[in-house]
Parts: C-alpha cells; structure tokens; sequence
C-alpha cells in the first residue's frame, strides 16, 4: 500500500512539475520590489523553451549589468519614447522610490535597449522603420547589425521558436534628438523637431506552448484590436497600457479587453502612477479602476515576482491578492 502512495504521489508530482514546464513566465522587472510604480513598463518573457523576451526596457532596467536581467535573447521595442526605449535608468534595482524613482543614468545616445543588446547579442525585433535606426546603432558600437530584426504589419518573424508579429498601436513614434546628437541632432532641438522612424507598434507573440499574447504597446482603441488580434491571431493573455493622457485610460483600457480582445487575462501596464502599496493595489487609483472594469481576470505586475500563464492564458502561479 505505502509503496502504491509513493507511486501515485510521485506520478502526481511528475505531471505537476511537467505541466509548470510548459507555461510562460512573466516576470515585471519595475523600479522597487513587489510593487507596480509610475515608470514600470519592463516585462522578461520566458517561453517554456528557455528564449527570453525583454518587453520595452525604459526607466527601471538599471542598464545592461541589471543581475535581474539573466539572458536575453530578444528585445522588443513598442516605440521610441524614452520611458519604453531607455533613454535614463535607475543606478541599481529598487533605488529611488516608488513615488520618485531613480532615473539618474544616462543611456544616451544608445538607449537602454541598443546597450542591453550589445552586451547580451540580443535580437532586437522592432516592426515600421525603426530596425535601420538600431541597426545603425549596433554598428555604431561595434555590434552586428544583423541583430536588428524587422516584423512589419501583416508580417511576423520567428526567433528561438517563438513567432513575433507587430499590429497596429496608434501612438506618436518620435526620436529624440538626443538619440541622434552632432549638428544634426543639435539644430532639430533647436527647432523642436524630432526623427521620424515610422509607426508605432504593439505585438503578437506565439509561444511554444501555444500561448499568445498581445503587447499592446501605447495605443488608443482600434478596430484591430478585435479584427486582427482576437479574430485573426486569437491572443488569449494581453499586456495594456491604462495609464490615461498619453494612451487609453482605464474605462478605454477596459473596454479594449472586455469587447475587442477579449482575453482570459490581462496583465496592467504603463499605469503612470503608484499602482500598489505593499504589494496590495491602491484604493482610488487607475490601476484600481481598471480592475473593478475589467470583466476578465486582472494581473498585477508586480516587479521581481513571476506570473505563469498556460496555453490558454490563464495564471496558474504568481498573480496573487493583488489580482482581481
């Protein structure tokens, strides 16, 4: 009898252990431990296959020595604003404050994301016309060019075994002209211009366990949304942006999810404020709105503690109280 128990036990915690494996990991990689803050935008994806997705780097990934950071095989890049590309990053993981965060770094003129890709020989995968601009970068800097990846609208690209396509995100998609520097650089500040490197984007990803997921990037509502990312590519887990002025707001945000996308979860992104206290989410805030609006279940990035979603996009470890 006792060996029969061990038998089943064992078996049991095999089929466990096998189905973990075959989950993606999400793991928010945000300016203070625990918490969802006003410059969080960085997410590290990991398909069950071991390729790892860097998701916008921005502010809080403190360059390319971050020891959160681990391998990187991907960089995903939505637009060119310095809170998604890196144009700043704190000096060290959970300096600063939720409330004040440390941006005291400079990447210019690479960027966070060209300088994680040199010291990790990541890809960069970026859709419209910003691969030339990365690509210019990397060489710049003695990198492969090769290393910057184009998946335009309709197209998609895949690397490592996960397919990435790029969709539409309804955003401006300016370079800073600090990116570009010299004279050039120098006279379109003066005159309050900035580099065109097309569209913005959001993303679809495909992941070998059959997942998929919509980034959505900074976007406002559109029709693609429903016609392209749920008709077409069917995404069952999204990443969205709720943050208000800049992009949708929280009634937007949720309206997106509950009649276009249509996922069975959602992860916040880009909240622009203080999201949680103590790991708990705020009362009256945006992030808080979204969650009562929703009518899918609401996970909250925390930073450092890792989500698990299967194929059919549900979190099965590591979304906690903080979800709805």
């Amino acid at each position: 009898m006792r060996l029969k128990c061990f038998a089943t036990t064992l078996f049991l915690a095999t089929a466990l252990s096998t189905a973990q494996a075959q989950n993606v990991k999400v793991t928010p990689l945000g300016g203070i431990e625990g918490e969802l803050c006003p410059q969080d935008r960085a997410l590290v994806f990991e398909d069950p296959n071991g390729t790892r997705i860097l998701y916008d780097p921005g502010r809080t990934v403190a360059g390319p020595n971050d020891p959160r950071l681990g391998k990187i095989d991907i960089i995903l890049v939505s637009h060119m604003h310095g809170d998604h590309v890196g144009n700043a990053h704190n000096k060290a993981p959970n300096s600063g404050t939720c409330a004040s965060p440390d941006m005291s770094v400079s990447a210019l003129p690479n960027s966070s994301a060209v300088n994680i890709a040199l010291a990790k020989k990541s890809k960069i995968v970026t859709g419209s016309e910003m691969p030339p601009f990365f690509a210019a970068k990397l060489r710049a800097n003695g990198g492969d060019p090769a290393n910057s990846m184009l998946a335009r609208f309709g197209g998609s690209v895949t690397v490592s075994g996960v397919r990435i396509a790029t969709v539409t995100a309804v955003h401006s998609n300016g370079v800073d002209p600090d990116y570009i520097g010299g004279p050039l650089g120098e006279a379109m500040k003066a005159a309050g211009i900035a580099g065109d490197v097309g569209l913005a984007t959001g993303y679809v990803l495909s992941f070998s366990n059959g997942l998929v997921a919509y980034l959505s990037g900074d976007t406002g509502i559109t029709a693609d949304q429903e016609r392209v990312v749920r008709d077409y590519y069917k995404a069952k887990l999204a990443v969205m942006n709720i943050g208000d002025g800049f992009s949708t707001g929280p009634a937007e945000a949720a309206f997106v999810i509950n009649e276009l996308v249509k996922p069975a979860t959602v992860i916040a992104s880009h909240v622009n404020e203080v999201g949680t206290v103590d790991g708990v989410v705020r009362p009256g805030s945006k992030t808080e709105a979204f969650i009562k609006a929703s009518r899918v279940p609401v996970a909250v990035p925390l930073s450092g503690r890792t989500m698990e979603f299967n194929a059919a996009g549900l979190c099965t470890a590591g979304c906690g109280k903080a979800s709805n």
